[in-house]
């Protein structure tokens, strides 16, 4: 029978720290897409430079981070270099995990962009005097973040749910750590994920509109 008393005040009056772990967890999505579009460029330059070393660096990253758990990336980070002797604190750890992902997807994600850029783009630049550096940096690049915009937002909200998975490794700073200690607390395991998922929902939410604000109001023509 049906008898659980709702206690939504209780919860309520925590909401403060869930929301300070909210902080927190957006600090770390922020990191690793910043980090992780970083290392993604360096990857899509690597697959076009022609060394074979090179291009097999850079498949072999993207082909871990599309093809594992990001659970597991995120352990291997803590737990799988600590047997190297190389300690992470639980914020790094989640850090590096989700950046290798995010890295990952963004450079497949950049090499479809660059495929549906067409070549006299490149030629144009050329003519102009420009080298091929100038050229792809000036012409090229612009325009493959132009694309990917919409798709790098959808990573962004990925990494935003990724950090849930810190909890895992030790991370009780963003918002589902903190939720998971006060539901130990509290035990009001319904009314404290209910919380924790509309916050979760409002912050991916307000990201996804945001983003097609932008792109149409940027990427008019």
């Amino acid at each position: 029978m049906f008898d659980y008393t709702f206690q939504w005040k209780q919860v309520l009056a925590r909401l403060p720290q869930m929301l300070d772990g909210a902080v927190v967890t957006m600090e770390v999505a922020v990191l690793s897409m910043i980090l992780g579009v970083a290392f993604a460029v360096m990857l899509t330059v690597l697959r076009l430079s022609g060394s074979k070393p090179l291009v097999a660096i850079a498949t072999t990253w993207v082909e871990v981070a599309r093809n594992t758990p990001a659970l597991f990336q995120i352990y291997m980070a803590h737990f799988g270099v600590a047997s190297f002797g190389i300690h992470f604190s639980p914020f790094t750890s989640l850090l590096i995990g989700i950046t290798f992902n995010n890295a990952g997807y963004l450079a497949e994600n950049f090499r479809g962009a660059l495929k549906a850029i067409p070549e006299t783009q490149t030629r144009a630049g050329r003519s102009l005097g420009m080298t091929q550096l100038q050229a792809f940096r000036l012409i090229i690049v612009p325009q493959m973040f132009r694309i990917s915009f919409l798709p790098m937002s959808n990573q962004m909200v990925w990494a935003i749910l990724m950090t849930s998975l810190g909890v895992t490794v030790g991370m009780n700073a963003d918002l589902y750590g903190v939720t998971q200690d006060l539901n130990a607390l509290t035990f009001r395991t319904f009314e404290l994920f209910a919380v924790a998922g509309v916050i979760f929902y409002v912050i991916t939410k307000i990201i996804t509109l945001s983003a097609r604000l932008i792109a149409a109001r940027l990427f008019r023509y």
